[in-house]
């Protein structure tokens, strides 16, 4: 694509023909991109990459191997092969899948990338909707985006907390892995398909968790998984969480991924506050980024973030006539809200393996009750 300037530029202004033309580049590059990414989303819902992780095979072998149809594995190849995803060998006319390419393609491990690429497609569906809401303000409920975002969302997240949640996040939290191995009661807000829930449970048999969202099919996925484990201190409900149980109280409330798309987040967090016991734990993990814009300008993962929570996160809450807050809402207002709602001695670390996501570690000013029986 080359971009030809305009026959007359604004008065007073001088174009930068090849500024234009550069700019022009990068508008190519994204739309290729967001192509290829259709692409990806296809190679991974099919097995197409598990195949071709295999070892190297022509268009016909490789379509026989994934039992898929011929000619569409032959067009899916050449765009993967000159998109650079995969290698083709003219001489023998086999592709092959590196083994890096391989390590981010395939697989339960949070290295596989592949399931990001289906949001392309799923957060697009409702472009039409949103466009709408651009003019006439409001939002796409979330109920509009399900099931194939609660899918999308379990896709995305299984292999980080499958590698990360017990060895990697929960050593971050100070004495709390300690106090679950001890037996405490457990909340996890927002749990959508439960599996953090679940691994939680499985990982301290002696404490109990409860698991709250408001997607009935969600929760049902949650029960069924729980089911699998054979898991008997575990339980889902489908509730808005800012309706949660406060009595008995919670000794450590987790929220993965969720507090920003509330409608009143604020509330939320209060009630959290309020469900605790006198030193129990708030963990939540959300968006690593920062507050104002001019801090993220040089985010290399700040567009994408900006781009899920127009697409999905902001409108969902103001379809509510909520807060907007958005995905990139930020660790300084992330933590000015943690302060109005009670909590003390936040810390914010990094989440191994995940460069889009921080984890933050408050509590509820008071000693803990075991604490206070031992004195």
């Amino acid at each position: 694509m080359t971009a030809t300037p305009p026959q007359q530029a604004p008065a007073g202004t001088e174009l930068d023909t090849e500024r234009m033309e550069r700019f022009a580049g990068r508008v190519q590059e994204f739309v290729t991109g967001g192509m290829l990414s259709h692409l990806i989303g296809i190679g991974h819902r099919t097995g197409l990459f598990d195949a071709l992780a295999r070892g190297p095979a022509t268009s016909s072998e490789l379509a026989d191997r994934a039992g898929l149809n011929k000619r569409y594995v032959r067009e899916w190849l050449g765009a993967m092969a000159t998109g650079g995803v995969v290698e083709y060998d003219a001489r023998t006319l086999t592709f092959t899948l590196p083994p890096e390419h391989a390590l981010c393609l395939t697989g339960t491990r949070s290295t596989n990338l592949a399931p990001f690429a289906t949001g392309v497609a799923v957060l697009g569906e409702h472009l039409d909707e949103l466009t709408t809401a651009f003019r006439e303000g409001g939002g796409v409920p979330y109920e509009r985006f399900r099931p194939r975002f609660t899918e999308l969302m379990d896709g995305m997240n299984r292999g980080l907390f499958d590698d990360q949640l017990v060895d990697g996040i929960l050593p971050l939290t100070g004495d709390l892995p300690a106090r679950l191995a001890e037996g405490v009661r457990v909340a996890d807000i927002g749990c959508g398909t439960g599996h953090t829930t679940v691994l939680l449970a499985a990982a301290y048999p002696d404490s109990t968790f409860v698991g709250y969202d408001f997607a009935g099919d969600a929760v049902d996925r949650a029960r069924a998984e729980a089911g699998e484990y054979g898991l008997d201190n575990v339980s889902f409900e489908v509730l808005d969480v800012t309706r949660m149980p406060v009595d008995p109280p919670f000794d450590a409330v987790f929220a993965f991924d969720t507090i920003h798309d509330q409608a009143e987040p604020a509330r939320v967090l209060r009630r959290v506050f309020e469900a605790l016991a006198p030193g129990g734990y708030f963990v939540m993990m959300d968006t690593r980024a920062a507050t104002d814009l001019v801090d993220n300008l040089g985010n290399p993962n700040a567009p994408l973030l900006y781009s899920i929570s127009t697409l999905h996160c902001m409108t969902v809450s103001l379809a509510q006539g909520g807060a907007g807050l958005g995905t990139v809402w930020g660790e300084q207002l992330a933590r000015t809200m943690l302060t109005d709602a009670g909590f003390v001695g936040t810390e914010v670390h990094e989440v191994p393996d995940d460069p889009l996501d921080s984890v933050f570690v408050s509590r509820k000013p008071g000693e803990p009750p075991a604490q206070r029986t031992a004195e």
